[in-house]
């Protein structure tokens, strides 16, 4: 296996990243899961406590893969001609819009909140002690909202997964996920 893509299939890079920011986004909306199910309890804190460090991960790691898909732009495997193709390119970068969006707007929330910016206990930014209310609105009003909504474009992304393995078995599935 090569690090980069070669044209036929995803390389390390792509893939580690992939699996990376998948297994992150697992944690952060079985997260919330929980907070919905359960209720304040331990580990509700516990798993909700690291939201906000996880969500500026995620960030960080979309810009990263974006940088490197960009890199890697001719060297990607290529959607399939016609409609389902089309369709394939539209459902990724509404993954990937979403998956800029709904963090950006919580970092956005964050620094307008007047309180520090912080990554895994280290400060990042000091807070101003002054919360803005233009940066924390747009957050309040769709943070949660565009994430349940990426979940469900997540959710769409998988049973697409399943269709071309299981369904038309045409080995789309297979450049992601290996043999």
């Amino acid at each position: 296996m090569r690090w980069a893509d070669d044209g036929f299939r995803y390389g390390l890079i792509t893939r580690a990243l992939h699996w990376l920011m998948a297994g992150l986004l697992a944690w952060q909306f079985t997260g919330m899961a929980v907070k919905l199910i359960v209720g304040r309890a331990p580990i509700t804190a516990f798993w909700v406590g690291t939201h906000k460090d996880i969500g500026l991960l995620l960030l960080a790691l979309l810009l990263i893969r974006a940088v490197w898909g960009l890199a890697n732009l001719k060297l990607r495997p290529p959607h399939q001609p016609g409609f389902w193709g089309r369709a394939a390119l539209v459902g990724h970068l509404t993954l990937y819009g979403l998956m800029l969006v709904v963090p950006s707007l919580a970092l956005l929330r964050q620094i307008g909140s007047g309180r520090p910016l912080e990554f895994f206990g280290l400060q990042l930014m000091a807070g101003q002690g002054v919360k803005i209310d233009w940066m924390t609105a747009p957050a309040n009003a769709v943070h949660g909202l565009l994430a349940w909504v990426l979940l469900a474009a997540i959710a769409g992304h998988i049973l697409m997964v399943v269709v071309h393995r299981f369904v038309w078995k045409d080995g789309i599935a297979e450049r992601m996920i290996g043999r």
